[in-house]
């Protein structure tokens, strides 16, 4: 839970600073925008005070008064044509009076200590002034502007929670699954819940889940390969402790010598079950491989090199025909294991002759073939065949039944495929082909 609340704070660090900055921006722009306003507010009331007074005969007590009124931000002053002041208004602070030559319309002046925005309007009999102190209208201005964007502040932290809920809301299936793997056991690979993930998370978990399902199946084959290789080297070594015993019982002599050698014969196969073990778990998926530059038709004349002496022993014509070089990448010792268990198969299950080719298929991809006399396999068996322990229903030859499953795990670990088809000379065919891209 950890990355998560990490996530969900970067999330919410990152948003609450964008929105800062928004909130920023929005109040600046109006304040800027209402101070603006409230200034032409003001020079509108300064403009229809001068206005309205520009017309009038004589200043009413009552307007007086209230022009008077020290509170009164304004100052009014009325003057005839000939200079003559009509009429005075000053608030307190205020030591002189406006100019008596006026400025038709809007103006500035410094006056008393203190700047003053002032509006002329004359007629034909006189002038009037209104001036209000610049300070006066910024205070009143940002008092309004302030007021403003007090919502701007007050819906800041509303939405900041807001946004924490709705990104753990959000997360939410992300909680759930975390939750979901953390529950499994040690063996729990079960797919994880990708219901209600967000688009860019769900490609992860089904990826993940992907995996989990391939390590399912890896495990799941582990787990039969050791049964089965417990199962398989049970015999062996049952024979090894049977064969012993003999030996000990034995009397010196023939009967000692043929226990010696009965012993010899179980550690052989015990040791070539071992090794045959071994070579079908470097050749499994995901196991590491050496990929190295090779020549195809060379590995072929040594795997024909090492299974020679028993073919001579056999009486089994064995023959290669690898005319030119085929050149690829892969693991030199996989494919020469292959290759070797293909022709080992065909010199010990009957085969009179066998033929090994290593040659370039019609799309020109790189091809190894094993064909032999011998008794051949059933079509509906060679699928079958490729299964570990795996052995022929009249085979009487002994051996493990690894073979082609051997065969199988290292060419699909090159990249290659494996099929068995009928002979031309009578017997099986075994083809290891690479796609033509190779």
């Amino acid at each position: 839970m950890k990355l998560l609340g990490t996530l969900r704070g970067r999330l919410f660090a990152l948003l609450a600073a964008l929105g800062a900055v928004t909130a920023l921006a929005v109040g600046g722009a109006t304040y800027v925008s209402v101070r603006a306003e409230a200034d032409e507010l003001f020079d509108y009331q300064l403009r229809q005070t001068a206005l309205s007074l520009r017309d009038q005969g004589r200043i009413a007590g009552d307007e007086a008064a209230a022009l008077a009124d020290p509170s009164f931000d304004y100052v009014v002053q009325i003057w005839s044509l000939q200079g003559l002041q009509l009429y005075s208004s000053r608030p307190q602070g205020l030591t002189e009076p406006l100019p008596a030559r006026a400025v038709l319309g809007f103006s500035n002046l410094r006056l008393g200590g203190q700047d003053w925005r002032v509006f002329g309007a004359a007629t034909p009999l006189r002038v009037v002034q209104v001036a209000q102190p610049i300070a006066v209208r910024q205070r009143l201005a940002a008092i309004a502007a302030l007021r403003s964007i007090v919502p701007v502040g007050i819906a800041l932290p509303v939405v900041a929670a807001l946004v924490w809920w709705l990104i753990g809301v959000s997360l939410a299936p992300l909680s759930r699954v975390t939750q979901a793997a953390q529950a499994g056991g040690a063996n729990a690979l079960d797919a994880l819940p990708t219901q209600g993930l967000p688009g860019e998370v769900a490609p992860l978990v089904d990826a993940f889940n992907g995996l989990l399902a391939r390590l399912s199946s890896a495990f799941d084959t582990q787990r039969s390969f050791v049964a089965d290789a417990a199962h398989e080297l049970r015999t062996p070594l049952t024979a090894l402790k049977l064969q012993l015993g003999l030996l000990r019982d034995s009397a010196p002599g023939a009967d000692q010598d043929a226990a010696i050698a009965r012993l010899r014969g179980g550690i052989d196969r015990a040791v070539r079950l071992v090794e045959q073990l071994l070579a079908l778990a470097r050749a499994e998926p995901g196991a590491a491989a050496a990929v190295v530059p090779l020549d195809l038709a060379e590995l072929a004349r040594q795997a024909v090199a090492d299974v020679l002496p028993l073919a001579d022993k056999a009486g089994v014509a064995l023959t290669l025909a690898a005319p030119d070089p085929l050149p690829l990448t892969g693991d030199p010792q996989a494919l020469r294991s292959a290759l070797r268990n293909l022709i080992d198969n065909a010199v010990k299950y009957g085969a009179r002759t066998v033929q090994v080719s290593a040659l370039r298929g019609a799309a020109g991809a790189p091809l190894l073939r094993v064909d032999d006399d011998g008794p051949g396999i059933p079509p509906e068996q060679r699928e079958r065949m490729f299964d570990r322990f795996q052995r022929g229903e009249n085979a009487t030859v002994e051996g493990s039944g690894l073979g082609l499953a051997i065969v199988q795990a290292a060419a699909r670990q090159q990249g290659a495929g494996v099929r068995l088809t009928g002979s031309p000379l009578g017997g099986l065919r075994a083809e290891v082909a690479w796609a033509a891209e190779q």
